[in-house]
């Protein structure tokens, strides 16, 4: 499904990635872990396009999307949800999710209903500004924004950071329905090893902007992994 291959990306003359390689099979949940500041959020913005790469290639369903526009990635089946909890703020939770639906150019609601069931806690918050949400409220309204685009490949950014322990839970819930129960692909960024461990087929961990380790999730008791992911 998603293939990328000897990517490279800098900011200006700082190269952050040297010739990354990661696959995400169709149905398949990959983690990318490793330390702040290694790389991880930027190997992200390269595959959404928010970031051109200097040098590699990024392919979809079979496709070069390398040099393509962020919302053509978003069309063809790509949904970011990245860090930070990202909404408008000034918008309720309603109008964040009907304005990502006209976006996607449908008008049948069953997207945002179907997004509004893998988080029913939004149900009861509709008529709220997101900015009066929760941390974590909000970071469930940014996964619903991405969903109601209809993705194949869900890339999610740390979604369990800054969030309160009992609404961690419910997006582990989440993303573990939406991949288990649903078939969708996930490409995910997370810290917490004990998570990534119960949710992940397979795993990519990043030093130093390139690519240390990679495995099944069996693989992630080794000391090379625990020593790659120490503080």
């Amino acid at each position: 499904m998603l293939e990328v291959s000897g990517l490279q990306a800098a900011y200006g003359r700082s190269q952050v990635l040297f010739g990354v390689d990661l696959t995400v099979r169709p149905g398949e949940l990959v983690t990318v872990m490793g330390r702040n500041g290694v790389g991880k959020t930027t190997l992200l913005n390269s595959i959404m396009g928010l970031l051109p790469p200097t040098a590699g290639t990024v392919t979809f369903d079979g496709t070069d999307v390398t040099r393509a526009r962020t919302f053509q990635r978003v069309r063809s089946g790509m949904g970011y949800v990245p860090q930070g909890h990202e909404t408008f703020p000034q918008l309720t939770v309603w109008e964040n999710l009907q304005v990502t639906l006209e976006a996607t150019g449908r008008t049948d609601r069953t997207a945002v209903d179907d997004a509004l069931e893998v988080f029913p806690r939004l149900t009861g918050l509709l008529k709220r500004r997101a900015g009066f949400l929760s941390g974590g409220q909000q970071q469930q309204l940014a996964i619903a924004r991405a969903l109601v685009t209809r993705p194949r490949l869900l890339i999610l950014d740390e979604p369990t950071e800054g969030v309160q322990p009992s609404i961690i839970r419910e997006i582990e819930e989440a993303i573990e329905g939406l991949h288990r129960d649903r078939g969708l692909a996930v490409l995910l960024v997370e810290q917490y090893f004990d998570l990534a461990l119960r949710l992940a087929d397979a795993f990519v961990i990043l030093d130093g902007g390139a690519v240390r380790h990679s495995g099944t999730a069996a693989d992630l008791h080794t000391d090379e992994v625990k020593n790659l992911l120490a503080v």
